[in-house]
C-alpha cells in the first residue's frame, strides 16, 4: 500500500518523539494537579509555565534569527488568540484541578467539533463528512466516560454531576476557546512562523495572568516541597515538550500538530492512576477508548 503524498510516512524517531511529547503533556497535567492539592492556585501555574515557555522560544528565536517582522493583520489578530489562550489555559486547569485528569483532557480532546463548530461559524467552512461522522460517536464516548448517569459511580446522576459539573464545564470552556483560537491562527496567522506566534502567545498568557495574579491577591505558592515538585515539573515538561515540537519534528521532517499526540489521556490515566491513586470504572476506561480512537482516526483521515 502506498503512502498519500501529503502525509508521509513517519520515521521510528518521528514516531517515538511523537510519543515522547504525548507523554510530557499528560505528565505536565498530572504534575499540575499534584501542584493544585499542595497549595498553588490556576493562575500561578499558568504563569509560571507559560512564562518560561515564552522565554526559552524566545531563546530559541533570538539563536536561529527568525525575522519578527508582523503585518498588520498579524498585529490585529494575534493578541485575539493570546487572550483566547490564556483564557483555555486557566479552563483546562481549573477542569484538572477539579476532576480526574485524564477525565479533564477527553472532554478537552473534543476540540475538532469546537474548530468545526466556529469555522463553519466565522468562515463558512463546511465541516467534511469524517467531521459530522464523528460528532455522534465521540459524544457517545464521552457520556460513557463521564458516567453521565451516575452509575459507575453509585451516586446518580444529580449527585454525580454535583460533583463534576463544574470540572466538565471548564474543560468544555477549554475546548471551545482553543477550537476559535485554531480556526483564528489557521486564517488570520497561518502564514507567520510558528516559533514567532508561539512565542507572541505564550508571552501574552503569561503577561495576562500575571496580572490576574496581581489584581487578586498575587501568587499562590506552594506550601510544602511536593508542590514545588509539581510546579517546576509542570513548567519543566510544558516547556520541553514545546521546545521539542520547534527544534526536533521539524529536523524528522513532522510538521504541524499529530493525531499520535492525541493519546496525551492514556498517559495521563496511567500516570495519574500511579502517582495520584486516581482510577476511573471500567465503562468509563470504554469511553475514554472510544474518544481517544475517534480523534485519533479523524487526525489521520485522508484529506
Amino acid at each position: 500500500m502506498t503512502e498519500s503524498p501529503s502525509r508521509p510516512a513517519l520515521s521510528a524517531t518521528a514516531f517515538l518523539t511523537l510519543l515522547l511529547i504525548a507523554l510530557m503533556m499528560g505528565a505536565n497535567h498530572v504534575s499540575a494537579r499534584l501542584a493544585f492539592n499542595h497549595g498553588v492556585d490556576v493562575v500561578t501555574a499558568v504563569s509560571f509555565r507559560s512564562g518560561v515557555t515564552a522565554l526559552v522560544v524566545g531563546l530559541i528565536l533570538w539563536q536561529q534569527q527568525v525575522s519578527l517582522a508582523l503585518t498588520s493583520r498579524h498585529k490585529k489578530f494575534l493578541p485575539l488568540i493570546g487572550a483566547l489562550i490564556a483564557v483555555q489555559s486557566v479552563c483546562l486547569y481549573s477542569s484538572v484541578a477539579r476532576l480526574p485528569v485524564a477525565l479533564a483532557l477527553l472532554v478537552f480532546n473534543t476540540y475538532p467539533l469546537s474548530t468545526a463548530f466556529w469555522a463553519r461559524m466565522l468562515y463558512g467552512h463546511r465541516p467534511e463528512r469524517a467531521v459530522l461522522l464523528s460528532m455522534p460517536v465521540m459524544l457517545i464516548g464521552l457520556a460513557l466516560a463521564l458516567d453521565v448517569l451516575g452509575a459507575a459511580s453509585g451516586l446518580g446522576a444529580a449527585a454525580h454531576w454535583g460533583q463534576i459539573g463544574a470540572g466538565v464545564v471548564f474543560a468544555m470552556g477549554a475546548s471551545a476557546t482553543f477550537g476559535l483560537a485554531m480556526v483564528l491562527t489557521q486564517y488570520e496567522a497561518g502564514d507567520l512562523d510558528g516559533r514567532l506566534r508561539t512565542f507572541t502567545t505564550m508571552a501574552q498568557v503569561a503577561v495576562l495572568a500575571s496580572l490576574t495574579a496581581a489584581a487578586t491577591g498575587g501568587f499562590h505558592l506552594p506550601v510544602d516541597a511536593l508542590g514545588w515538585w509539581g510546579l517546576c515539573l509542570l513548567t519543566f515538561l510544558y516547556g520541553t515538550a514545546f521546545t521539542i515540537m520547534f527544534i526536533v519534528l521539524p529536523k524528522l521532517g513532522v510538521v504541524g500538530n499529530s493525531p499520535i499526540m492525541n493519546v496525551e489521556p492514556v498517559f495521563a490515566l496511567v500516570l495519574a492512576w500511579a502517582l495520584l491513586g486516581q482510577s476511573i470504572a471500567p465503562m468509563q476506561l470504554a469511553g475514554a477508548a472510544i474518544v481517544v480512537g475517534t480523534v485519533v482516526a479523524l487526525g489521520l483521515r485522508k484529506r
